[in-house]
């Protein structure tokens, strides 16, 4: 789904462990890591669509999980000139995101990046609260730092 504005509804994910930790992810054949996030379809709500995008790319179901929360308002970004798809109808020039803000609860072992038919990525890792966003590609990168500094009260190290 694309605004009148040109930006494309999604939904993005951060998932966090029992450590404060959060889930960061190889995109296939690329050394690009970012959060798992994607696009949000016509008549389907964020919430569902963080949902489906949870198992596609993670595996992880939502039994395997506590959603802690969400941003407020859309976060949006806009592409470099150089990603923007120019003979692609409607024009996208950007995404527009809602954050979710979630705690693994079941085992990592049912992470399956091989979960969807063609798997966005190959490799994942538990990294530092702040590194994503200092690692994701430059233009998402004020997006990261906002999802993260407004979810981040959320994030209770779990005692034990």
């Amino acid at each position: 789904m694309i605004d009148c504005d040109g930006y494309r509804a999604n939904v993005g994910i951060i998932l966090s462990n029992s450590k404060g930790q959060v889930f960061w992810a190889r995109r296939v054949g690329q050394n690009a890591w970012q959060f798992p996030q994607g696009g949000i379809d016509l008549a389907e709500s964020p919430e569902e669509a963080m949902y489906r995008e949870l198992k596609e790319e993670t595996g992880l179901s939502p039994g395997d999980v506590d959603v802690l929360g969400c941003t407020r308002e859309w976060l949006r970004y806009r592409l470099p000139k150089r990603y923007v798809r120019r003979h692609q109808k409607p024009l996208c020039i950007g995404q527009k995101q809602i954050w979710y803000m979630l705690r693994m609860m079941g085992s990592e072992t049912a992470v399956d990046l091989a979960n969807s038919p063609k798997p966005e990525f190959d490799h994942w890792r538990w990294v530092d609260y702040w590194e994503p966003s200092r690692q994701v590609i430059f233009f998402k990168r004020k997006v990261y730092k906002r999802a993260l500094t407004e979810l981040q009260p959320l994030l209770v190290p779990v005692q034990g």
